[in-house]
């Protein structure tokens, strides 16, 4: 085995780097785990060793895991609301993590440890959802077992190679630095990119809710499209004559509709990401006026509850 320092440290250490690090991806921090697997792993002494990782990294994964569950039952899709908001780009949103969580199902929870940030939203989706604390508890342990096996069966097998690696780190320390430095500076400059680009998409015009209201009440109401799930709406409530749809099934909801007709696209997302998109999308089908609501959901309520006080007011 290699002896310099950073791999000393790893053979020394592997059991709590692991735990540490998984633990950390997990609850959504940006350190991903499966490097750290692969090194630790290079430098272990046997099966025993390896043993000892995975189950450091499954504990790990599960215990992040059940706080996200737990959060999920407790606070519903406010928790995916805040970790949305957190995102760098924000058309990662609710209505399409619930989406791919619908369609996988308990799968979700297996395969989506392999799916970057995705591994992090789908445990309070399960709690939102009121999936079975059995089931999350299985399906997740299958799935952190899956893929720390994985990551460290490569870095078991890739000994030699990985060695090369730390030796070559070591001795130039400096050039490493740069280069990892360089490549985090892309990635975030990367993600940055996305947002400034969705940023510039959303400076599209919106509809504010006072205006929609008073169209609503006129003699061409807009077609409105509401792209929260069914669960969502059935969680937080619906929105009066519209037509709840996903992104897949889109044209659907869209059936006799002219193409000048007046649609207004609804969400559940930060900046109103979903809503933003759609409506692009909408334009370029030629369907000129459809528009983004300002705000969402939380924002149509918040009017409709002025317009109802004004009234009783008068």
């Amino acid at each position: 085995m290699d002896s310099t320092w950073l791999a000393q440290l790893l053979h020394n250490n592997s059991d709590v780097l692991v735990f540490v690090n998984v633990f950390l991806q997990q609850l959504g921090f940006p350190l991903p785990a499966v490097p750290t697997m692969m090194i630790a792993a290079s430098q272990s002494s046997g099966m025993a060793a390896l043993s000892s990782m995975l189950l450091a990294a499954v504990l790990a994964s599960l215990l992040a895991d059940w706080i996200w569950y737990q959060a999920g039952r407790k606070f519903g899709y406010r928790v995916l609301s805040l970790l949305c908001k957190l995102s760098i780009n924000p058309s990662s949103c609710v209505n399409q993590t619930e989406a791919r969580f619908t369609k996988w199902g308990v799968w979700s929870l297996v395969f989506g440890k392999f799916i970057p940030g995705f591994s992090t939203m789908a445990p309070p989706v399960a709690g939102a959802l009121g999936m079975a604390r059995s089931s999350f508890f299985i399906a997740s342990a299958i799935g952190a077992g899956l893929w720390a096996s994985l990551a460290l069966i490569a870095g078991y097998a890739f000994q030699a190679q990985i060695d090369g690696t730390l030796a070559w780190m070591s001795r130039n320390g400096i050039h490493v630095a740069l280069i990892v430095l360089s490549a985090i500076a892309v990635v975030i400059g990367w993600k940055f990119w996305q947002k400034l680009r969705f940023e510039r998409m959303a400076t599209m015009r919106h509809i504010d809710p006072d205006d929609m209201l008073l169209a609503l009440a006129g003699a061409q109401p807009p077609h409105l499209i509401d792209l929260r799930s069914k669960n969502l709406v059935e969680e937080i409530g619906s929105i009066p004559n519209a037509h709840i749809t996903d992104y897949d099934a889109l044209t659907l909801s869209l059936a006799g509709v002219d193409k000048v007709y007046p649609i207004v696209t609804i969400c559940a997302c930060p900046e109103d990401a979903g809503a933003v998109h759609v409506a692009r999308s909408l334009q370029k089908l030629g369907y000129i006026n459809a528009f983004p609501l300002r705000g969402g959901f939380d924002a149509w309520k918040t009017a409709t509850l002025k317009q109802k006080n004004k009234i009783l007011a008068t």
